[in-house]
């Protein structure tokens, strides 16, 4: 993967991260965290699983909520599948919402013109969607993938096979009437760690829609992108970005010999 090269911008917290340890997650939207000998009700900002793992007893990164006042008193940033005792962490960001501020932050700042440049507006009508960005003529809508996480050596959890994925299938065929109109369009797959190069999995009796989709919609122009960011105490610094238009084999993957790849689209 392409490094970002030696521009150093930051996406600035406005105070740092406090670390403790996820006590249990009682509900989609909700971690117990204990720092400092107390256990703080957090708001959990995916509320999807995070890869197969269970999360009870692991570090976790949590910001706190301005007053404490409300429903819960921080969120939980990022999460790390090291051992509790280690004294380094690497840490993987869970925040699917504040993705896109990070996204924008460096798409304002030049640090994705390969991928996009121009002035960047949010929130842009394309046909009967929204799309995260028009930066100059150039639509970018931004995913985060957290199905597939590097949990490691933790215990694992047991997860039904995700398969819903008409969102992003309207979000492809969007994109791809918007090369009509003399536009150009990329997807963003924002990994909120250091993350390997996305492989498509191969083709199965669950994921042949949304395969289908991204070959359609990568024949018609539109590019799809890899960017990796690194979470810390501190921000978010991008880590590195590259062009990856890469499709599956059309082969169903019974008939392919075995080896690594990811099974997320």
């Amino acid at each position: 993967m392409e490094p970002a090269g030696g521009e150093r911008e930051t996406f600035r917290f406005p105070r740092p991260l406090e670390e403790g340890i996820v006590i249990s997650r009682p509900n989609r939207f909700i971690m117990m965290v204990g720092a400092d000998g107390r256990i703080i009700k957090c708001h959990c900002p995916t509320t999807g699983r995070l890869g197969d793992a269970k999360i009870s007893s692991l570090p976790c990164l949590f910001s706190r909520t301005d007053g404490g006042t409300g429903k819960t008193q921080g969120t939980v940033q990022a999460i790390s599948f090291g051992p509790v005792a280690a004294k380094r962490r690497t840490w993987i960001g869970i925040n699917q919402s504040a993705a896109n501020r990070y996204v924008e932050f460096f798409l304002e700042k030049g640090m994705l013109s390969r991928m996009a440049s121009g002035p960047v507006r949010r929130e842009v009508k394309l046909g009967n969607s929204r799309i995260d960005f028009l930066v100059g003529d150039t639509y970018v809508e931004v995913k985060t993938p957290l199905i597939m996480l590097p949990t490691g050596s933790v215990e694992k959890a047991a997860h039904s096979r995700f398969n819903s994925f008409d969102r992003l299938i309207k979000h492809m065929t969007e994109l791809s009437a918007a090369l009509k109109d003399g536009k150009k369009a990329a997807i963003a797959m924002c990994y909120l760690y250091d993350a390997p190069a996305f492989r498509p999995p191969p083709r199965d009796r669950y994921n042949g829609r949304i395969l289908d989709a991204s070959r359609r919609a990568t024949e018609s122009g539109v590019r799809r992108w890899q960017v990796n960011l690194g979470v810390s105490r501190d921000g978010v610094r991008l880590i590195s970005y590259h062009q990856n238009d890469l499709e599956p084999s059309a082969v169903p993957a019974k008939r392919r010999a075995t080896g690594p790849t990811s099974t997320e689209p």
